[in-house]
């Protein structure tokens, strides 16, 4: 946790893991309906980092700054500031025409850093510096087109989970924060972005064969009628989601949360799982994200889906 070292007018120095910041700001109102302050918004997540960091520590970042808070403007950013420290890891990506350098979230102290810019999602990358072009994971991003919503996503969840359950495949379903619903299939990293894309594609397009009524992977808004889409497209180099227990910009701070699969047959309440509830969800069921460590060979989904 960030230790106080002085204060002065709305700034503050701590000490993170031998590390100085300066933090502004902390009791400026982020999610206005709650009055989640910014300093509210960092101590949840210095409490989380734990659990977090596994899952950021070798992948670029992607920020998505909310200066203002929730209804204020917010913008991308990729590129790593040029102010930030030297103490932060960086990762210039070869593959970039325009040479980008990202920031990678490997320590608490970087964590803080980012929360402190109005980072307050987590994004990064599927794959790590180190295998920049091989995913450590694939994801299932679902979509509701209203009028369905959480309730029509979350049956098709389960019915993924299902044909994965079939493939005895592991995988981890996870609240998006908002409407949607993520399914996460951990990786071996041995297959590129374009082999995992195709294997995940050809599996959203034999459910939807078999359940058009409810679920669609047209890219057009226009076309989806109010089904859920089924985003296969996510799984690309450079692309980014909200990461497992990213805090949201909604109206409560909702949390992307790991759900058990009993949760996702008989329904959850996804309003439930919010910034200041969230300590009596872990206090239940503990860190479900800890699935995420061992990969599946995707091999037998290349061999059936593509």
């Amino acid at each position: 946790m960030p230790r106080l070292l002085s204060k002065k007018d709305q700034t503050i120095a701590v000490i993170v893991d031998d590390k100085t910041l300066s933090l502004s700001n902390l009791d400026k109102v982020y999610f206005p309906e709650q009055e989640i302050s910014k300093g509210e918004l960092i101590r949840y997540y210095s409490e989380m980092a734990p659990i977090i960091l596994p899952h950021l520590k070798q992948s670029p970042f992607v920020m998505v700054r909310y200066p203002d808070g929730i209804n204020g403007d917010y913008f991308y950013q990729k590129e790593c500031p040029p102010h930030a420290p030297d103490w932060i890891t960086r990762y210039s990506d070869p593959r970039s025409k325009h040479g980008l350098t990202y920031l990678v979230c490997d320590q608490l102290a970087t964590l803080v850093y980012l929360i402190n810019l109005g980072c307050i999602e987590i994004h990064t990358w599927a794959s790590s510096i180190y295998k920049p072009n091989f995913p450590k994971w694939a994801v299932f991003d679902l979509d509701p087109d209203p009028p369905s919503g959480f309730k029509e996503a979350i049956k098709v969840a389960e019915w993924l989970g299902e044909i994965l359950n079939e493939l005895k495949v592991k995988f981890l379903v996870k609240t998006s924060g908002a409407t949607g619903v993520h399914i996460l299939l951990p990786l071996n990293d041995n297959h590129t972005y374009a082999e995992v894309q195709s294997g995940i594609e050809g599996i959203c397009r034999f459910l939807t064969a078999q359940r058009t009524e409810s679920c669609t992977v047209e890219r057009a808004v226009r076309n989806r009628q109010g089904k859920v889409y089924l985003d296969y497209l996510q799984n690309g180099r450079g692309r980014t989601m909200a990461g497992i227990y990213s805090v949201r910009p909604t109206r409560l701070g909702h949390i992307s949360t790991p759900l058990l699969w009993e949760e996702v047959v008989q329904g959850i309440n996804p309003d439930d799982f919010h910034v200041r509830s969230f300590r009596r969800r872990l206090e239940k069921v503990g860190d479900l994200s800890t699935m995420m460590t061992k990969g599946n060979d995707f091999s037998s989904i290349l061999h059936y889906f593509t």
